[in-house]
């Protein structure tokens, strides 16, 4: 069945947009900029062993623009509809990842550590299963039936009530 015909019963989109990320990727941003307008404007040597004027163009490009651009763009997209559990991350994902509602076996709204329990935030994939969080610490644990063997997914949420309760409305419907 075709997205369209399937209306969102929950739809939450996440940015990385913590303050602590905003610091660490304006740093080089603002160290680039300020070494190019240095080198190339004023023609003043940046630092002690400064590089040839085409790198600083280069670490300009890279780190002054497709550095933040990338940052800025990543977000992750959930949705539940009636047939299923429809995850994006972008821009890593071109179209959303489908879990069918079927095979949800359960669902558990969850507090966890994300650097213990996943090694951070993003796609991640580890001992407790695959995790797909953009901040905070909570979410909704899934364990799906596949044939013999259970597979877990852990979605991390800013309101995984909402989610979970998306989810137990779906399963509703199936039956």
């Amino acid at each position: 069945m075709s997205r369209i015909c399937n209306p969102v019963l929950y739809r939450e989109v996440q940015k990385m947009d913590q303050l602590w990320i905003r610091i660490a990727v304006g740093i080089p941003v603002v160290i680039s900029w300020y070494g190019a307008y240095q080198q190339l404007i004023l023609r003043k040597p940046f630092g002690n062993n400064p590089a040839p004027d085409w790198m600083m163009l280069v670490l300009l490009v890279v780190f002054g623009a497709i550095f933040p651009l990338f940052f800025h763009s990543l977000k992750m997209s959930t949705e539940v509809r009636k047939e299923g559990l429809y995850i994006r991350f972008h821009p890593f994902h071109f179209s959303f990842r489908t879990f069918p509602i079927k095979t949800i076996r359960s669902c558990e709204v969850i507090t966890y550590n994300p650097i213990r329990d996943y090694g951070g935030w993003g796609i991640r994939y580890g001992l407790k299963g695959t995790a797909y969080n953009v901040k905070g610490n909570r979410g909704v644990l899934f364990e799906f039936s596949e044939g013999n063997k259970a597979k877990r997914l852990m979605i991390g949420s800013q309101t995984p009530e909402k989610l979970s309760e998306a989810v137990n409305r779906a399963i509703k419907m199936q039956n």
